[in-house]
This record gives C-alpha cells, sequence and structure tokens, in this order.
C-alpha cells in the first residue's frame, strides 16, 4: 500500500514527512513531560490529546510537501536525476529541514515563556525583530544552538542517504499516473486543513494543557496570523446594546457621578470628590510599572522569597491594595487597563490597534488639572507602538531610540536617552538604575518649572534574560527571574534614596504597580491566581498607611488616586474608586486575547469566541475552577461590561472629543 500511494520518485518526500511527524511527535511528548503536573495524564485523555495533534501534524506537513510533489508531478521523467532536478531537491530538503527544526526551537523557546503553542503574540513578535532576537541571544546559548541545528541537520540528511531515499527518488522511473495518486492525496489533506480544518478545533479538553499539546506549532502560528483581530459581536455572545449601557451605568450608582448623556450609549460623565472640607491638591504622581511582577513574589502578599525588601517596606507605609487583579498577560494590556481604565478588549490591546490616538486616557484629566505628561521606556519605545499610543496621546516621550520616528501627525517631544546616561543595557533597554536616574534628571527640570508632573515609567529589569549590572546584588546577572526581582527591588531603593534628597520629593506621589504576572498559563480557562499584583500608593501627605483588602482591578487604580487627590473631573473611565465600593461593587476584570473574564468574589464568568461561556467556582487555596450552573443575571453584567468597552472603541466612543 505504501509504495502505491509513495512510489519511489516520492521516497524522499515520505521521508520528509516521517521526519515532521517524528519530530512534533517529540516536542510534544517534551511538553508533556515539561508541563506533567498540570496537564490531565489519564489515558483516555493523553490518547487523544496525541491523536489529535497527529491530524493537526499531518495538516500541518501537507503544507509543506504539496508544493514539492506538485514539481514531482510536473517534472517529465526524463529529467529524473538531472542537474536541474538534483539541485532543485536538494536545496527544497536541507530548507524544510532547517525550518522545521528551527521552528522546533522557537516552540520550545515560546513555551517556556508563555506555556502555550505559538499565537497571537508570536505573532507580534515578528514585528519587532530587533528586541525579540536580540533578547533570544542574550537568554540562550545561540550558537550552540544553531550549531546543534545544523548538526540535526547533517544528521538527517545522513539518515536519509542510509534510507536511499535520493537514491531512490533521483533513478525512479515512476509515470505521470502513478505520481497522480501521491499528489491527489497531499492536494486533499492541503484543502481539508486549510478550508475547514480550525486551530480551536484542537480545543477539545477542559484542561488548557492538552488543548495546548493536541495543537501544531506552525499550525497555530498561521492560524494567529489570520486571526490576529476578533469582532466581538461575530465571535462573542452579546445581548442589546442598550441594555449592555443600563447595566454599566448602573454599576457607577454609589458613586458621586452625573452622566452626560445619560440615553446616549456613553459612559461620559462628570465626578464629585470635594465638598466643603476636601479640598483639591497637585501633588507631582510618579507611576512606576514594573515589568512581570506577581504579587506572590512579595512577602507582604504571602510570598517567602525574601527579594522584595524595599517593596515589602514601602507595603507596610502606604496604602497598599492586597487584593487586586491585572486585566492581562503582556505590557502592552496593562498599559490598555492602566490609561484608558477599560476592560481587557478581545483580540490585540487597544495599544497596539489602529485608530488609537485622541483617546480619553488618564492623561486628560491631569491635563485638565494643569500637569505636564512623560512616558519613559528604558528600550525603544517604537517597541509594541507605546510611542504612538502615549504620543498620540498627549505624553512627551522619553527613551531610548533607535531611529525610529513617530508619526507625522502625533505633536509631542521625544527625549532620547543618550549613550553617556547608560551604565548597562540588555535586549529590553537600560537597567531600572538608569530609566530611574532619567526620571529624577526630568523631575529636577519640571520643578524648576514650577509645573506639577504625571511620569509613566515602565521598567524592563524584570523580564527575560534577568540581567543586570553585576554586584549591585547578591544573585549573579541573568541566572533567574528571582535575581532580576532582587534587582527590581534593589533599584527602587536607589531611586529612593536620591529622590528624597530633592526639594519635589515631599511633594510627589509614587503610585507602584505591575503591569501583568510573570505567568499566565494554568489548567483552566483563566488561571486567576497568575493575575494577581502589587499594588500601593505611597507617599501621599496626611494619609495614614492602611492595606485594602477589597476585589479590585487595574483599572481601578487611577480614579482612586483622582478621588484621594480630591479632584472633580470629566471622566470616561470604566474605573471606580475603590474607597467608594461596597461590597457588591467589587470585582476584576481578568482575560488573555481570546478569553475575557469577571471575577466577583469566588465565581468567575469567563466569555470564549464561539458565542461561549462558562461559570466557574474558584477555589482560591488551590486555584481550581469547578463548573457551576449559569447564573443569568451575572451573564450579562459580564456580556455588559465587554460589549459596551468595544462599542465604544469601535464607534469613536473612547475620543476626548465626542
Amino acid at each position: 500500500m505504501w509504495q502505491k500511494i509513495f512510489p519511489d520518485r516520492f521516497a524522499l518526500l515520505k521521508t520528509f514527512i516521517c521526519i515532521f511527524l517524528i519530530l512534533s511527535f517529540l516536542v510534544r511528548t517534551v511538553f508533556l513531560f515539561w508541563s506533567f503536573g498540570e496537564i490531565d495524564t489519564s489515558i483516555t485523555t493523553i490518547i487523544s490529546t496525541f491523536g489529535i495533534g497527529f491530524l493537526f501534524d499531518v495538516g500541518t506537513v501537507s503544507f509543506f510537501a504539496l508544493p514539492y510533489s506538485l514539481y514531482l508531478l510536473l517534472m517529465p521523467q526524463k529529467f529524473h536525476g538531472s542537474i536541474v532536478d538534483k539541485s532543485i531537491t536538494y536545496f527544497a530538503y536541507n530548507i524544510g529541514l532547517i525550518i522545521f527544526l528551527f521552528s522546533f526551537f522557537a516552540e520550545i523557546t515560546f513555551w517556556d515563556e508563555f506555556k502555550n503553542r505559538f499565537n497571537f503574540i508570536a505573532v507580534d513578535y515578528l514585528v519587532y525583530s530587533y528586541e525579540v532576537v536580540k533578547n533570544i541571544n542574550e537568554s540562550y546559548p545561540i550558537p550552540y544552538l544553531v550549531g546543534l541545528i545544523l548538526i540535526a541537520v547533517g544528521l538527517l540528511i545522513f539518515i536519509t542517504y542510509k534510507k536511499a531515499a535520493f537514491t531512490k527518488t533521483f533513478k525512479s522511473n515512476t509515470p505521470f499516473k502513478a505520481k497522480l495518486l501521491p499528489f491527489l492525496a497531499v492536494l486533499f489533506i492541503a484543502i481539508i486543513s486549510g478550508l475547514f480544518i480550525k486551530n480551536k478545533q484542537a480545543e477539545q479538553f477542559a484542561n488548557r494543557y492538552n488543548n495546548e499539546l493536541s495543537k501544531a506549532g506552525i499550525y497555530s502560528f498561521f492560524a494567529a496570523f489570520r486571526n490576529n483581530e476578533l469582532s466581538f459581536d461575530d465571535f462573542y455572545k452579546t445581548i442589546n446594546t442598550d441594555k449592555a449601557f443600563d447595566l454599566v451605568k448602573a454599576s457607577y450608582k454609589n458613586e458621586k457621578a452625573t452622566f452626560l448623556k445619560p440615553k446616549d450609549h456613553s459612559i461620559l460623565r462628570t465626578i464629585q470628590n470635594t465638598d466643603s472640607v476636601a479640598k483639591p491638591i497637585k501633588p507631582n504622581i510618579i507611576f512606576i510599572c514594573i515589568e512581570s511582577l506577581s504579587g506572590k513574589y512579595l512577602n507582604t502578599l504571602g510570598g517567602d522569597y525574601n527579594i522584595t525588601t524595599t517593596l515589602d517596606s514601602l507595603a507596610s507605609n502606604s496604602i497598599f491594595f492586597t487584593n487586586l487583579y491585572a486585566t492581562g498577560t503582556r505590557t502592552v494590556r496593562g498599559m490598555e487597563a492602566i490609561t484608558l481604565s477599560i476592560p481587557p478588549t478581545q483580540g490585540r490591546s487597544i495599544v497596539k490597534r489602529t485608530d488609537n490616538i485622541g483617546l480619553f486616557t488618564i492623561g486628560e484629566v491631569f491635563k485638565n488639572m494643569g500637569y505636564s505628561r512623560n512616558f519613559f521606556y528604558g528600550g525603544d519605545g517604537y517597541f509594541d507602538n507605546m510611542n504612538t499610543y502615549f504620543g498620540g496621546n498627549g505624553f512627551n516621550i522619553v527613551d531610548r531610540g533607535r531611529g525610529f520616528l513617530l508619526d507625522k501627525e502625533i505633536k509631542t517631544t521625544r527625549t532620547n536617552i543618550e549613550d553617556d546616561e547608560v551604565t548597562f543595557e540588555n535586549a529590553w533597554g537600560v537597567c531600572d538604575e538608569d530609566i530611574y536616574r532619567k526620571v529624577i534628571k526630568e523631575a529636577d527640570m519640571a520643578h524648576e518649572n514650577n509645573k506639577p508632573f504625571f511620569d509613566f515609567v515602565m521598567t524592563t529589569s524584570n523580564h527575560k534574560p534577568y540581567t543586570y549590572p553585576e554586584g549591585s546584588i547578591d544573585i549573579p546577572s541573568g541566572t533567574s527571574r528571582q535575581g532580576a526581582i532582587k534587582y527590581t527591588d534593589y533599584a527602587i531603593a536607589q531611586f529612593l534614596k536620591i529622590a528624597k534628597t530633592r526639594p519635589w520629593f515631599k511633594n510627589t506621589v509614587l503610585v507602584i504597580m505591575s503591569d501583568h504576572c510573570a505567568s499566565s498559563a494554568g489548567r483552566g480557562e483563566l488561571d486567576i491566581n497568575n493575575y494577581h499584583i502589587p499594588a500601593m500608593i505611597c507617599n501621599l501627605q496626611d494619609t495614614a498607611p492602611q492595606k485594602i483588602n477589597k476585589l479590585c482591578s487595574q483599572i481601578d487604580m487611577f480614579p482612586t488616586v483622582f478621588s484621594l487627590l480630591n479632584w472633580d473631573y470629566t471622566s470616561n473611565l470604566f474605573g471606580k474608586n475603590i474607597f467608594s465600593m461596597k461590597q457588591e461593587d467589587e470585582r476584576a476584570f481578568i482575560g488573555n486575547y481570546r478569553k475575557l473574564g469577571l471575577l466577583k468574589g469566588n465565581r468567575v464568568m469567563v466569555l470564549g469566541d464561539q458565542k461561549k461561556f462558562n461559570f466557574y467556582e474558584w477555589n482560591s487555596t488551590n486555584n481550581n475552577l469547578t463548573l457551576i450552573p449559569t447564573d443569568k443575571n451575572y451573564l450579562d453584567t459580564t456580556i455588559a461590561f465587554y460589549q459596551a468597552a468595544n462599542y465604544l472603541y469601535a464607534h469613536n466612543g473612547l475620543k476626548t472629543q465626542q
């Protein structure tokens, strides 16, 4: 039978397909043992996982096999084994092996970081190849890995020769009719896989890890490439738009808010925080957004790592939020939540979407209160579209630019972090100490101009490759995330040491919060514990330290800051003043690019594409989610927030001019 499907002329193609299937099986097995404790390892589930995976592997390799099988079909018999035939075949075979081996290596590095097959993030990373390639080079021994790939290619070619696949292919006398069957078989599989099989069809299990294992990396990559935008109305369950906005507006009943367009699909409102006693104050605000800092690493949040001495001390002497959750799993998602104060939108973050300038961000509130607004980033803010987003929404840019220009329509200033201001730098930018020194330098100049400033500072040191200046802490650079976190904490201590000597510091409030956790993958649809982040408001004069245990979200941080400053302001923000929340108001929005969740108490509703939804009871002790019967009101409320957020973006309702 094999001889009929793969006659001698197709011997090399058969070997090529077998090599891919074997390598893919080995990678899937590696991932299985790598994440063994998280996977459903029952025999039937494992068999199903690998069975589905095999079908996706067959579909994937058919795309690679199709061009060569067409070539084999059309190449006349008399030219079999000619110089042209051999040149094309050797070139195609070597390129195919290199692509396969490189993709499998890339999958391993991606799994190490995200515990996922290639997805939306991998597609995004193609755009920012400089940072990504540099990061890979600093995180992994690239020369050795490239050498291993080349050795593996050589070994596979040797095995191919030993199997006489080249000889059979070049010396065959297979006629056109015999070549037609294997070509049609490959064509049929490629058409079925390309037109009728969707990547999400691999997701047949309750356990997220099994779903990821059952996928094929290359197939997942191109699926993400084709579907990196998601329409809420097309992919998610919806309700009547009027009802959605009514539910969202009703959630603000405990705030002193007046809606400016009560009959419209709008949440624009005025918020009153002043009274006869509380007068507005205008301190400088420095917001430090810490890269990838999970709550579990702080002793004050239950950790036992003993690597955040400074942050633990600040937590004990600040307004410290112990039950606050990030909205997403990437920096741009955190930026979206913090600046727009909006639930996580489906698909890519608004920071990276089109039509994302001129929006009503927290910067508008600061602008209306007379503040200058500055965005600090230790790398090139071209990465992840940060400069366009912040510059297009009124922030001045301070970054380590490499020459990428802002859009001509964006009117803002851009200040470079110069070479003589850099003591240490890696793929993602300058070390935290360097960015803090730049913040202090700019704050000194702003103080001389006697104008309050709001600084958004994005750190980078707590990111793989986890490198930082040697000798700064007692953990060698580049060895672990714990070392990077300890250095992050050390850099904040050094920043405070210098800042406290400045005349502007006494009148400066520090807001410190993580952009997202160090990891987000879990067994269930959303791993709630991996969204728990530290957040605190420090150095607010005449305010006693306190711990706030209310369940809340990243989107609530700056509405809370504005309330503490006693500001009356116009708001287009979804976030609330945490202090005004009653128990029934407490909630957190969490999601990834496909799953959108609303957490209230120990229950969470998760909206999925294909208009699916699941309602869970969350056991915070073991972090398990247990399916429970759907609460219709809870479901409608969850849909309402995400639908309203999507509607406002799609209909320019987030713009400053409405």
